[in-house]
């Protein structure tokens, strides 16, 4: 343990980085990552998010997820172009928006009438690069794609009770989209 202080004590020059994805703030979710540079061109990325509002009392969209990734950096850590790895863990409880909106194969009206609640676990790889605005300061963009095993209970309606089934959802397609700022240390 005292190893593990010491190093992060004797870290230098752009080795840590703290960001937030506006992706996620533009939806009122609540997030943070912290990257640490393990070797001149790795670095391991720890990130999460949280949701716990309602827009009103009949639509929700409730989540939080964990999302850490390794990264390998074509030049420098933090500067250009790199490739990920990343894995996927969370839990939500999504329900109660009027939508007919049919997206890559999924029909999204079914949550006008339902709610769903349960976990998810995935797994995915991705492209991205790092904008250095100065010293301290970039702009990091990144796409993913992947697969997530969902696991839910579905509720006939938002508020109540009542469980009408469970179920399980294969999905495959984009599994991460930033916009990150991120300070580096």
């Amino acid at each position: 343990m005292s190893l593990f202080f010491a190093s992060i004590l004797s870290l230098q020059g752009q080795n840590v980085a703290l960001k937030t994805n506006v992706l996620y703030d533009a939806t009122s979710t609540i997030n943070l990552g912290l990257e640490v540079g393990l070797a001149s061109r790795w670095t391991l990325d720890l990130s999460g998010n949280f949701n716990a509002w309602s827009k009103d009392s009949h639509t929700k969209w409730k989540h939080w997820m964990a999302q850490p990734e390794a990264r390998y950096w074509f030049c420098d850590r933090f500067s250009r172009h790199f490739l990920a790895a990343h894995l996927i863990g969370g839990a939500f409880n999504v329900g109660g928006f009027d939508t007919d909106l049919s997206i890559l194969g999924k029909d999204f009206s079914v949550l006008k009438n339902h709610r769903y609640q349960g976990y998810a676990y995935g797994a995915g790889i991705g492209y991205g690069f790092a904008f250095m605005i100065s010293k301290h300061l970039n702009l990091e963009l990144e796409g993913g794609l992947g697969y997530v095993y969902l696991d839910y209970d579905r509720f006939e309606c938002d508020g109540c009770g009542r469980n009408s089934g469970s179920g399980t959802h294969h999905y495959i397609g984009p599994t991460k989209a930033a916009v990150n700022l991120v300070f580096l240390f």
